[in-house]
């Protein structure tokens, strides 16, 4: 994909509809993850970690206007649109037995990805990691050959799942909450893919007039995969993308799904962004007033950038963390809305 050219306007403050209502505590919360993942002293990091976790609102909107100019952004062809992502909760083995049957695998040894997992997205058209075969790199094995046993026997199987449309979703949301059969819990996060392109098995079904487009939903798709299992399958492998993923450690677990920044996601405040066209850690306030939020008012909100995704491509597309569980994916499912996105860059 090559990269639009956009320009930057500055805007006041005041031009940006929900700015002085925003929670800007919580936004300025998620910030001091970047801030100290990142280890730079920026002017803006300095403060926020001089403010900290306990700041008041009033405080935090006054950090923001003092450190930050909004922009908008222009020249560049696309229109704004957001989605959201969230954590699912699924149930696990760590042993194959009775009804879990499904691998998850770790990155394998001979994976070799060709450009950094950050700007997965730029170059989703084209091959993104292959296999080391020897002395040649040849393409990775596909979906359809991972299914069909190309990675047993290499002691690669992380856990195991009770339903295979359950793993798909995991892999396109990128992480998961894992209940297992003996009463414990492990959270999974993205360790690799395949390098495949990633193809929208919904987007496919309402081309092909399987769902109609107003009508598309994570249910709706899930329960058009389990109606006809085999049939389910078959579309599933036309996503030949797949995902490997690595569990995360004790210490990592408390905080919760990690994203491509490395820090752990902030429900309602972490935004996945094209990294070809943002710093991630960078804040940015998503205006999308035909999206509702929880509490039935037009999403505007201070958000910041922590991770990426292989649809997440252009200036003006991101994808809202809405958290883990059931309720956090009943809100994800319907996000789908146009946005408008203010930068905020360092006034420094």
């Amino acid at each position: 994909m090559d990269i639009e050219p956009i320009n930057f306007r500055a805007v006041e403050f005041a031009e940006i509809a929900g700015w002085a209502s925003d929670a800007h505590e919580l936004a300025l919360a998620a910030l001091l993850k970047s801030c100290r993942r990142s280890g730079t002293v920026t002017p803006a990091c300095k403060a926020a970690l001089a403010l900290g976790e306990n700041a008041r609102r009033d405080a935090a909107r006054a950090f923001f206007e003092t450190h930050y100019l909004p922009h908008t952004l222009e020249g560049y062809s696309s229109s704004g649109f957001v989605t959201g992502y969230y954590e699912p909760e699924v149930r696990g083995s760590r042993e194959r037995v009775g009804a879990f049957r499904v691998p998850v695998y770790r990155r394998p040894d001979d994976l070799v990805t060709l450009v950094p997992d950050t700007y997965r997205a730029r170059f989703n058209e084209q091959l993104t990691a292959m296999r080391r075969d020897g002395n040649e790199f040849v393409p990775y094995y596909t979906r359809e050959e991972i299914e069909a046993g190309a990675l047993e026997g290499q002691d690669l199987e992380l856990l195991y799942l009770d339903d295979p449309v359950e793993l798909f979703f995991l892999q396109v949301q990128g992480s998961g909450l894992v209940r297992l059969s003996d009463g414990s819990t492990t959270r999974l996060s993205y360790a690799g893919k395949n390098g495949y392109p990633y193809t929208s098995i919904g987007k496919l079904l309402v081309e092909r007039g399987e769902i109609a487009l107003d009508a598309a939903s994570m249910d709706t798709l899930k329960a058009w995969l389990r109606a006809d299992p085999e049939r389910g399958r078959r579309l599933m492998l036309e996503n030949r993308s797949y995902i490997f993923f690595r569990e995360l450690w004790a210490h990592e677990m408390e905080a919760g799904p990690i994203g491509a920044e490395g820090v752990a996601l902030t429900p309602g405040r972490s935004l996945a962004v094209d990294a070809s066209y943002h710093v991630l850690g960078t804040p940015i306030f998503v205006a999308a007033p035909k999206l509702i939020d929880e509490g039935g008012r037009p999403f505007q909100r201070l958000m910041i950038a922590q991770d990426v995704g292989s649809a997440i491509r252009g200036p003006e597309r991101g994808d809202i963390f809405f958290g883990s569980g059931e309720a956090a994916g009943a809100l994800a499912g319907p996000a789908r809305q146009e946005a408008k996105f203010f930068i905020l860059r360092p006034r420094e």
